[in-house]
Parts: structure tokens; sequence; C-alpha cells
């Protein structure tokens, strides 16, 4: 079928409306009518190709909500209407020790939401910001949230289960101290995350302006990182630290702030390498560098489950589609708060 879609022919053209082809569903597919996509930084170093390996035409988007229109005969968990999400992952080997443990993130063969490989046309997997998907049921998940917060879910589907999985993995909770590293689309729910499971919370940001916003989100505390006595007061002091911020930076001042065995965990994936950080920072309290990549297909829905549970959205700015390549724009300045979505419903046709 042919469905209208806002994509790029090269990295260095901006985005426009175009038609895509979406398969028809197959006896384990559901076909999803998407009502909205949120936009992430991955999406801009990928359509830019930034990252290497972007196949053109690129369609970005790997935030989706919306209703099912169809679904295929073997479909056992979804009927029409029913109010569903798409996360990055559309397929992986479904054999291997990740896929069975439900992390199919890490599956050497997951297959990305877009510029993953496909039988489809054109040869390439492609993304959220069009009208419609086609997706095996593995890999769908059920929104439990109100119709009416649908928009605010759909950043849930990456910049949430991004956070969530260190959170969880790590055992952030009660009696626990986090620090969030970058007040942005990821920072911004890490923190509401963290709070919802009741660690104690400190938020780090570079500006001063920022104090208010961060504690409205759920933070203790607010530490301006380039204050010296601040960052010094909480000296030796977390268990864990999720760095969320998307641009190489000093790692150290951070990695001191954790006790003896406490782990920073970095969520955040610059186009450019940070700085290596130093040995004796790691080795004399025996802390933790480590990294985490999205979440599985069954910790996702652990998520907007508990997000459901907790009333947890995300704070969006609402854009038509062709209004993206200014959101672009203005994302890589920081002009949002936290994380723009994309109303499919403009998109025309």
């Amino acid at each position: 079928m042919t469905v209208h879609a806002y994509g790029a022919h090269a990295g260095d053209q901006p985005l426009v409306a175009m038609q895509i082809q979406r398969r028809t569903p197959g006896p384990r597919d559901v076909q999803i009518a998407i009502a909205y996509c949120g936009v992430c930084h991955s999406d801009l170093h990928q359509v830019r190709a930034e990252w290497a390996g972007t196949r053109f035409p690129c369609v970005p988007g790997h935030e989706i909500v919306g209703k099912v229109a169809a679904v295929g005969a073997e479909v056992s968990g979804f009927q029409p209407g029913d109010l569903v999400g798409v996360g990055c992952i559309v397929d992986s080997c479904r054999q291997c020790a990740e896929c069975d443990d439900g992390l199919e993130n890490y599956c050497d063969g997951m297959v990305g939401t877009y510029n993953g490989p496909t039988a489809d046309a054109p040869g390439h997997t492609l993304g959220g910001y069009s009208q419609q998907i086609v997706v095996d049921q593995r890999y769908v998940l059920r929104v439990r949230h109100d119709e009416a917060q649908l928009a605010a879910v759909a950043p849930l589907l990456c910049a949430g289960v991004t956070t969530w999985s260190p959170l969880r993995h790590w055992k952030a909770g009660p009696g626990k101290k986090v620090g969030v590293v970058g007040i942005g689309g990821l920072g911004h729910m890490a923190v509401k995350l963290a709070h919802a499971l009741g660690a104690h919370v400190v938020a780090f940001t570079t500006s001063d302006s920022k104090r208010e916003a961060a504690l409205a989100l759920g933070a203790d505390e607010v530490v301006v990182s380039r204050n010296a006595g601040e960052m010094a007061a909480h000296g030796t002091s977390f268990e864990l630290i999720l760095n969320t911020v998307a641009a190489p930076h000093n790692l150290d001042a951070f990695l001191q702030l954790l006790k003896r065995d406490g782990a920073m965990v970095l969520v955040g994936a610059p186009a450019t390498p940070h700085p290596s950080p130093a040995v004796f920072n790691l080795i004399m309290k025996r802390r933790t560098l480590a990294g985490s990549l999205i979440g599985g297909i069954p910790e996702t829905q652990e998520m907007l489950d508990f997000c459901a549970e907790h009333g947890v959205v995300a704070d969006i700015e609402l854009i038509r589609a062709d209004g993206i390549n200014d959101a672009y724009e203005r994302m890589l300045k920081g002009d949002v708060k936290y994380r723009f979505v994309i109303d499919t419903a403009t998109l025309g046709g």
C-alpha cells in the first residue's frame, strides 16, 4: 500500500514529503495507523548521515503510537482499534541468547524501525514519520494510557525505555541516590522515572536557569555542573548516574561523584567520542563506566505499564510534519521542552 511520509533523499538534503510503500500484512503482522511519532536526536544523526551506513531514502521515526488498523490471521494479542506502540526494534534473529532473554536490543540481528535490512521495498526499513506501518506482532507494544495522552506517550517508546532499562538493571529505587546528567529528551524522562521508582534524584545541568524546571520534573536536588562547589558537595555519594548528554564532554567530573562500586551509565549517543576518562577515577573506587542501549521488548512493555499506572508521560511540543526541518534546528540548539512529536494527521492525503 502507498502511504504519505516525510524523509530525506540524501544526508545533505532537507526532509520532504514523499510517498512510500508498506507491505500487505502477513499472518503474524499488525498494521498500525500511526497517530503520532516522536522526534529523537538519533533521527537527526541518521538522516543527515552523521552516523555511518544511512540508507536513502531515509524515513526516520521510532517513537510510534497509534491504533491497530488490521491484523493477520495468526495474530492473537491485538485487534483493530487497540492503542499500540512501536519502538526502535521491528525484528531480530529470535533464536540467540539475547532474544531468548527478551533483550532483542542486543541481538546481532536486531532490525531497527528505520534504516534496517528488510525484504520490503526499498530494501531497508522506513520509520514512523508516516501514516501507516506494518510490524510483526512480537515487536508491537500495548499502550494502556488514556487516548487523550497518546501524543505524550510516543517518546516513551525510545526516550522512556532508554532510561528505564538502566534504572531497572542497576536497581534504582528507595534508598538509592541517582544522578541524571542533562535535562533534555532523555534526561527529563530519566528524572521522571527515577522519581517514580522512589529514588533520590539529583539533576545535573550546565544552566542555572533550568533549576526550577528540573525540580518540577521530580528532581529532589539540582546541581549546576559548572559550579565546582555544588559538584564537590556531592562527592562520592551516588550509586548510579545516568549520563544522557548527546555531545562529547569530560566524564571525570561525574565519575568522581560515584561511591565505591557506583556506576555511570552512558545513554546519550554523541556523533564523536567522549574524551577518555582518567583510569584512576575508576580503579580507586572500583567504579564502573557502562553503556546501555534502548531496551528489549518485555522491558519496554514493563515500562509502558509502569508509566500508565503512575501517570508518567513525556513533556512534548506537538508539531506539523512540514515543521520537521525547523524542529531539527531547534533541537540542535536545545530549544524544546522536551520532545518534539509529529502529528501524522498533517502528512496529507
